[in-house]
């Protein structure tokens, strides 16, 4: 029994968060720069196993790819030819940015902790994964 793990991936730096065996929590895993992320991936990928990755899908308000898209979809095709026997899917992640945001306020972080920009990558990943594991308990009820 895997874990899932999460991607908010950025031209920058991408975040990453990682499910509890169980399934039930999304923990912060870390954040990378987007450049060393292939490296990062497969020396977690070596001691972890993982089930499924998650990758953020970046959406605009009209239901559209977003910019960014052209960025994430080779990404994406690069992750699956790398690592075939992990499945890949694409989770809405609008408003993720904006929560985590409001996540790091509310607990009460100060100022210049709420700018930086690497916490709130890995915190939009969180976010990702614990949506995308709602959504399945959602559809298995």
């Amino acid at each position: 029994m895997g874990r899932l793990l999460a991607i908010d991936y950025g031209t920058k730096r991408t975040g990453l968060a990682v499910s509890d065996i169980l399934k039930i929590i999304a923990n912060g895993l870390t954040t990378v720069p987007t450049h060393t992320l292939f490296d990062y991936l497969k020396a977690y990928l070596e001691k972890e196993d993982v089930e499924c990755i998650i990758v953020g899908l970046p959406k605009q308000m009209n239901n559209q790819d977003s910019e960014s898209m052209r960025h994430i979809r080779p990404f994406v095709k690069k992750l699956k030819i790398l690592y075939p026997d992990i499945p890949v899917k694409m989770y809405d992640e609008r408003f993720t940015s904006s929560l985590a945001q409001k996540a790091i306020i509310d607990a009460g972080l100060k100022k210049k902790d709420r700018q930086n920009k690497s916490l709130v990558d890995e915190v939009s990943a969180t976010i990702i994964l614990q949506s995308y594991m709602e959504s399945l308990r959602l559809q298995n009820r």
